[in-house]
């Protein structure tokens, strides 16, 4: 007897390589796979912006990219003795302009110098909803907790969603003609939003990206995650204490479902072999001073050294100096 609604996953799932290099951007579900793509080695850029949550601001952000943006004085406001921008997330905010802009201009040149070279693009959509500055009439990255009188909020259509990524794509494909784009739904509710416009709201990000699909078929695919968690994963156990986002356990099941769909078979052993260097290093020695140790470490610096003749891609800087500093002691 079968317990459970089993989700199956589309057969045309691209399969990413430790070569490839990644961008992912979207809501805190993309942070949360960026980051175990990072710690498995793979080559990628996650959330420039920070967390961006509508389709349009991501967007947005990639057309600033594009442009050749520089952020400047003038688009920043201040606002309880920080300076933010419209478009990026409070992790950028800062005390004083120069600061805010240090950090949105360094992510901003990563995020420029990466498009050309870029193989994949990863987004992850949270909700349809948006606000509108009422005196620009421009959607913003985040409100910054500013009033809600400041704001028009309203709900993106499917056609305007659509018709806004079709550009999209076509411009970052004359820059990265190989590009392809793995669009992600976010699992997390907005429940400040009401459950029913939540549901309204991920329905329409769904239908955008099926009409994307068929205007792109052989460059957009979707990795049913927002399905996985609320099917496979229909109880409220898979949930944080907040009832709202997934826990460790479903974010864990997830990237399962995504490493064994999305990866290639060559690359899941290299994870795992980075795996093994990274519990190695996690080891607490008895005695960090003795011979024993000592040779352990050599051998990790020696599995490294090997992984790197094969796959020279792969960074291993900061494992590397971490030998090197207890070697020394």
């Amino acid at each position: 007897m079968n317990f459970y609604t089993s989700v199956e996953l589309p057969a045309d799932l691209p399969r990413l390589a430790h070569q490839n290099r990644l961008l992912l951007m979207g809501s805190c579900f993309a942070t949360n796979i960026g980051v175990r793509l990072g710690e498995a080695k793979f080559r990628c850029l996650v959330n420039p912006y920070g967390v961006l949550y509508n389709p349009l601001s991501i967007s947005m952000a990639i057309r600033e990219a594009l442009a050749g943006k520089v952020y400047a004085e003038a688009d920043l406001y201040e606002h309880e003795g920080l300076w933010h921008s419209p478009m990026h997330h409070g992790d950028f905010s800062a005390v004083t302009p120069e600061e805010a802009l240090k950090q949105v201009n360094g992510r901003l040149d990563e995020m420029r110098a990466l498009l050309p070279k870029l193989d994949y693009l990863m987004l992850t959509w949270g909700s349809a909803w948006v606000y509108e500055d009422r005196q620009t009439g421009l959607i913003v990255g985040n409100c910054h907790k500013l009033p809600e009188r400041y704001f028009h909020r309203r709900r993106l259509s499917v056609d305007e969603i659509t018709e806004d990524y079709t550009d999209l794509i076509e411009a970052l494909r004359d820059v990265s003609p190989k590009l392809k784009v793995l669009f992600t739904v976010s699992p997390i509710r907005h429940i400040r939003d009401g459950l029913h416009d939540n549901q309204l709201s991920k329905s329409t990000l769904l239908l955008a990206i099926d009409a994307l699909k068929v205007r792109f078929p052989e460059a957009l695919f979707y990795f049913p995650a927002y399905e996985i968690v609320l099917d496979e994963l229909r109880d409220y156990r898979f949930y944080a204490p907040d009832m709202v986002h997934p826990s460790e356990v479903a974010v864990d099941y997830v990237w399962e479902r995504f490493c064994s769909s999305c990866l290639t078979e060559e690359s899941v052993r290299v994870m795992g072999e980075c795996e093994q260097i990274h519990k190695a290093l996690e080891h607490k020695p008895f005695r960090p001073d003795s011979e024993a140790y000592k040779s352990f470490l050599e051998q990790i610096v020696l599995k490294i050294n090997r992984l790197k003749e094969k796959y020279p891609y792969l960074d291993f800087e900061k494992e590397i100096e971490t030998c090197r500093i207890r070697l020394n002691k």
